[in-house]
């Protein structure tokens, strides 16, 4: 049978997925704004953010759901107007921003296991 919808676990991965987002905005202000402490600063917060995500929910989509709302918006602000105006320059510190991050996103979500339930420890002949 499946089960019923958890509404507050829906509007906990709706909470990440806009945080994920504001730290995508806040980090493509900051990461050239004080080059290379902003870049740092920048992948710092988004890694905090996914794997915080995870531990908080204990699900791998705890990592996904913020990760997703940084990937669209930071992706949303590297498209050049028509006018010309852009946020990002076309530089190193852009480029490390856009890829150590997806790369921090995936690395969350691939370490964000919760320990299996009812687990016994390692040691053997206990």
């Amino acid at each position: 049978m499946a089960q019923p919808v958890d509404v507050v676990r829906i509007a906990v991965y709706a909470g990440l997925l806009v945080l994920g987002a504001v730290v995508g905005v806040a980090g493509a202000l900051v990461q050239a704004g004080w080059f290379p402490g902003g870049l740092l600063l920048a992948l710092l917060g988004a890694a905090g953010t996914f794997f915080g995500g995870a531990r908080a929910t204990g699900t791998r989509a705890g990592a996904v759901a913020p990760a997703a709302g940084w990937v669209v918006v930071v992706l949303f602000l590297t498209a050049t107007r028509p006018e010309g105006d852009f946020l990002f320059g076309a530089g190193l510190g852009s480029y490390v921003f856009l890829l150590g991050g997806m790369g921090v996103a995936v690395m969350c979500a691939t370490l964000a296991q919760s320990p299996q339930p009812g687990g016994h420890s390692a040691r053997l002949g206990k």
